[in-house]
This record gives C-alpha cells, sequence and structure tokens, in this order.
C-alpha cells in the first residue's frame, strides 16, 4: 500500500539527520549477524540430534528408534514458535521492541546453553527427556520473539533496482550457521576420544552459541534505535498489530504466504539434517567427514543465494521461485539415492542441494509480504514465517527418515515433490489473485 512520504521519512533518505542515521549495508550487517546467531543455535541442536542426543537421552532405543525419538522432540521448536510470536508480539505492543528483543534472545541464549549441561538419561532416567523437550520448546518460543523487522527495514530502504540483491542478506545467515556449527562440531568429534566426545566436547557448542547471542542481541539493538526503525514504526510499517485482528483480515495471504516457500524449506532439512542422519545411521561414514561435506556445499549455498539476489533483480522473484521449485520437483526424483553412492555420491547430492537450496531459500523470504496491508504487514510477515517453517521444515527430518527406513532411501524425495507442488500452486494462486485485484481496481 503506497502512503505519502512524510519529512520525516524524507530526512531518512536525504541523510539529514547525521549519525543516528543507519545505511542499507550497516543494516545488512546486522541482519546477518542475527540470522546467522538465530541459525547457529538452530544447527547446533540440529547436529546433536544425529549424533549425541539418541546415545545420551533415548539409549534404551535402537539408534534408528533413538533418533527418531530425537527428530520429534526436534520438531517441537517449531510448533512451539506461532506461540512465541503471539506472546512476544503483546510484549512489543506493551513494553515496546527493545524488551521484546532483550526478553526473547535472553531466552534463546539460555535455554541453549543449558543444553551444555544436560544430564544424560543414565544419570537422571525420564526427566532428560523432559529437559531436552523444556529446553526445545523454550528456544520455539524465543524464535517466534526474535523475528524483528529488520529484513523489513532492510528491503525498504533498499534501491527499488536491488529488491532482490537485499531480500537475500537475511538469508545468508543460514549457510554461515551451518559452516560455524558444523565445523565446531567437526572439530571437537575429530580431536577427542569418542568417550571424552560424548562426555564432555559436543558440549562446547552450546556455550558458543551463548555468546554469539550475545553479540547479535547488541547489533539488534544497534537497528532499533536507528530513526529509520523508530519512523517505520510510528508509520505503522514495523508496528505490531494483534494477532486475532491479523488473522481476520489476512488470513488467506498468510496462508499463501507459508506456502510459496515450501519447496525451499522442505529441501533446508534435506540437505542438512537428514542427509547426516543416514550417513550416520546406515554408512561406515565418519560424522566428522560428512560434516566436512556439509560445510563445503554450504560454501556453494551462499554464492547461490548472492547469485538469487541477482537473478531475482533481472527476471523477478516469483519467476525464480517457480523455476527452482521445478527444478526441485526433478531433484527429488533422483538424488537421494546418491546417499548410498559413497563419498562421491554424497558430495554431489549435498552441492546440487546447496546450490538449489541458495537459489530458492535466497528469496523465499517475504515472497508474498508486499500484498499484507501496511497496518498488519509486521505481525503477518511474523506469523507467515512462523507457518512456513513449521509445515515445510518442522516434520522434515522425521517424515524423510521414516520414509527412507520403511521404503527406500529414494522415497525420502517424496516429501521434497510435496513441498515442491505446494510452492508451485501458492505462487499461482498468488498471481491469480493479484490479477483479480488489478481487474477489481479498473
Amino acid at each position: 500500500m503506497a502512503t505519502a512520504q512524510t519529512p520525516a521519512m524524507a530526512d531518512l533518505h536525504t541523510g539529514e539527520h547525521g549519525h543516528d542515521q543507519a545505511s542499507p549495508g550497516e543494516i545488512a550487517i546486522g541482519v546477518i549477524i542475527g540470522r546467522t546467531s538465530e541459525f547457529f543455535d538452530f544447527f547446533v541442536f540440529a547436529i546433536a540430534s544425529v549424533i549425541v542426543f539418541p546415545r545420551l537421552v533415548f539409549p534404551f532405543a535402537s539408534e534408528l528408534t533413538g533418533t527418531l525419538y530425537s527428530f520429534m522432540v526436534f520438531a517441537l521448536a517449531f510448533m512451539a514458535r506461532p506461540i512465541g510470536t503471539v506472546i512476544f508480539m503483546t510484549i512489543d505492543r506493551t513494553y515496546g521492541k527493545t524488551a521484546k528483543l532483550i526478553s526473547a534472545l535472553f531466552l534463546l541464549g539460555t535455554a541453549t546453553v543449558a543444553l551444555a549441561f544436560l544430564p544424560g538419561y543414565q544419570d537422571i532416567g525420564v526427566a532428560a527427556i523432559w529437559l531436552l523437550a523444556l529446553a526445545r520448546i523454550a528456544q520455539g518460543l524465543a524464535w517466534g520473539g526474535a523475528w524483528d523487522g529488520m529484513a523489513s527495514l532492510l528491503a525498504l530502504n533498499a534501491p527499488a533496482s536491488q529488491r532482490g540483491w537485499y531480500a537475500m542478506v537475511p538469508q545468508l545467515g543460514a549457510p554461515l550457521g551451518l559452516i560455524v556449527a558444523s565445523a565446531l562440531f567437526a572439530y571437537f568429534a575429530g580431536l577427542l576420544s569418542a568417550d571424552d566426545f560424548f562426555d564432555w566436547g559436543w558440549r562446547y557448542p552450546f556455550f558458543v552459541a551463548f555468546a554469539i547471542n550475545v553479540v547479535a542481541l547488541f547489533a539488534r539493538l544497534r537497528m532499533v534505535t536507528t530513526e529509520e526503525y523508530a519512523t517505520l514504526f510510528e508509520t505503522r510499517e514495523l508496528q505490531p498489530a494483534r494477532i486475532s485482528e491479523t488473522v481476520a483480515r489476512e488470513g488467506q495471504t498468510i496462508m499463501l504466504g507459508a506456502f510459496a516457500p515450501l519447496a525451499s524449506f522442505a529441501l533446508f532439512h534435506m540437505v542438512t539434517v537428514f542427509p547426516l542422519s543416514w550417513v550416520f545411521l546406515f554408512t561406515r561414514e565418519s560424522p566428522v567427514r560428512f560434516l566436512i561435506i556439509e560445510i563445503v556445499a554450504a560454501v556453494f549455498g551462499v554464492a547461490a543465494i548472492v547469485a538469487s539476489g541477482i537473478i531475482a533483480d533481472r527476471v523477478g522473484r516469483k519467476s525464480l521461485l517457480m523455476g527452482s521449485a521445478i527444478a526441485i520437483a526433478v531433484y527429488s526424483g533422483f538424488a537421494p539415492q546418491l546417499l548410498d553412492a559413497g563419498a562421491f555420491g554424497e558430495t554431489i547430492y549435498m552441492v546440487i542441494g546447496f546450490i538449489l537450496l541458495g537459489l530458492s531459500f535466497g528469496q523465499s523470504s517475504g515472497a508474498i509480504a508486499s500484498n499484507f496491508r501496511q497496518a498488519y504487514r509486521y505481525t503477518a510477515s511474523a506469523l507467515t514465517s512462523d507457518m512456513a517453517w513449521l509445515f515445510g521444515a518442522g516434520f522434515a527430518p522425521l517424515v524423510a527418515l521414516l520414509l527412507a527406513t520403511n521404503l527406500g532411501v529414494i522415497a525420502s524425495g517424496a516429501y521434497l515433490l510435496s513441498g515442491a507442488f505446494w510452492t508451485l500452486l501458492a505462487l499461482w494462486l498468488s498471481g491469480q489473485r493479484e490479477a483479480g485485484d488489478m481487474d477489481a481496481g479498473r
């Protein structure tokens, strides 16, 4: 929705307010730091769900069953995330964004570092399972509260001809977070004996997560205190609306926005968490070696995300997302069986997967956000993100592993194929709706 530019908004672009103004480059740095910290926490838990928690928390079950149990706990965060959005949006409206971010990131850091002290099942019995689940739920609640609108601020401050370029910036946090998390686990797993690693070595990445969250908090607070942020808040660009009102007014668009990125969100776990579990459970491959493969593939993912910004500015974001979804559908038909083809096959699977992920994920955030009414854009975008992660990624490792173990590894591609289908359908419906709105306005 177009709005008249106020003198204050004009000042943001003329730079008359001096040192309090943040450039798009400064905003981008804050966004990258914030997203990298979130995804680092995410991947530290994900990796531990495969190589640590089945043995530590579920030793009474087989390795496969223990991993499935871990993936069930893993999904709790995605189920809790929308609830976190509701809670922290209330804090936002009542006490402001600074209070919201401090409380959310404090909860996230505390829940993550608490896992470093998690006792095993052999020490406290079933209480270990409940503590793991509680920490995971707390992480999910915190992720809901960590939504800060900085990506929206970045996009709104970006030149019109470079919207795709700036849209991809927040997405860089995913592969960067994976690289750091995988490197830490690979280092400790490769340096220590198996007993020392399972006794105390795996805990260090969770300590590091807390330190990274502190850095991310200050980077985000720097953005929240800028004039751009304050002005966009006052003009309702970043002002939280009530959840019930937002759903009533924007419910249909929220659902379209949630399904639009399903292909990339499903692929997200199919090239990170699931292959690590498959290789760890069903091959003789060292987890350290595969973590190194993940790091190399993630570098390709970074390059692909950057490329997505260039391509989107030339052909359009939705065209890129539709093309990526079709490519992911093709990939789902042959790629999973590469995981049974040794180190070379695994590398090919990961590199191609991360390239496709980068191209699609790089432009997946807020693909339909421009369709939201300005008054509800901030809250609706947060809910859209929550639903997309829940539907597309929350149960991906669990479903993929169940399909692969019962029907063969190639069957795991069915999850990817379904994600591609829903993405194409949502983008088509979005286009039809936009065309209808244009006709109605003539």
